[in-house]
């Protein structure tokens, strides 16, 4: 998967920010460019790992329809 990710060099605190606004704008941060960008594919990873399924609560009610407007 390809994921693009803005690199931003922040003077007041003297780090990079990396940010993926693609995904709902996850970011994280680094002493480094690398740094910030190994930093943000591990927030990517956690951001996307599945929730445990006794964690899901299951509504037997609900239904889901589409909607064309």
């Amino acid at each position: 998967m390809i994921i693009r990710a803005i690199l931003e060099w922040d003077e007041e605190v003297q780090s990079y920010s990396a940010t993926c606004p693609e995904l709902n704008f996850v970011s994280s941060c680094g002493d480094s460019r690398e740094e910030a960008i190994s930093n943000l594919k591990e927030a990517i990873a956690l951001m996307l790992e599945p929730l445990p399924d006794h964690l899901l609560v299951k509504k037997p009610r609900s239904e889901m329809v589409e909607l064309a407007l």
